[in-house]
């Protein structure tokens, strides 16, 4: 396997890393009113491709965020408790929508590389064509 291809592959296990970290963003999002809802998480590792052995970004399973539930008084809601209060979710809309940017940054500089990669194989194979 060349150089180039090796670039395709590290920048498509970038896209997916970002896409899954994207995805998890928009459920937050979805869900930053439902009452008992955590934050989700992922964190990114590094992992030997089997077939071509080069080291491939991963995205790895979900962790849901352990900070405290927003407490919120609300005495006519039915999962009030004698107090008043239910927990909320400890969704921050400010940090997921600043999430979702730096996330669609990074997708976009892999796809950038992606695109330059398969620009220059493209023109490699016309060199050889002469």
């Amino acid at each position: 396997m060349n150089t180039l291809d090796n670039a395709l592959f590290l920048s498509a296990s970038g896209m997916k890393a970002q896409s899954t970290r994207l995805r998890l963003t928009a459920e937050n999002i979805a869900n930053v009113d439902t009452p008992g809802y955590r934050r989700k998480t992922v964190a990114f590792a590094q992992q030997l491709d089997p077939t071509t052995d080069l080291p491939l970004v991963t995205a790895n399973r979900p962790r849901l965020d352990p900070s405290p539930l927003r407490k919120i008084h609300d005495p006519g809601h039915p999962l009030a408790g004698p107090d008043g209060y239910y927990d909320g979710s400890n969704v921050d809309l400010v940090i997921e929508i600043a999430d979702a940017r730096e996330t669609q940054r990074s997708y976009e500089a892999n796809l950038r590389m992606f695109d330059q990669s398969r620009q220059m194989a493209r023109e490699a194979l016309d060199l050889l064509k002469r």
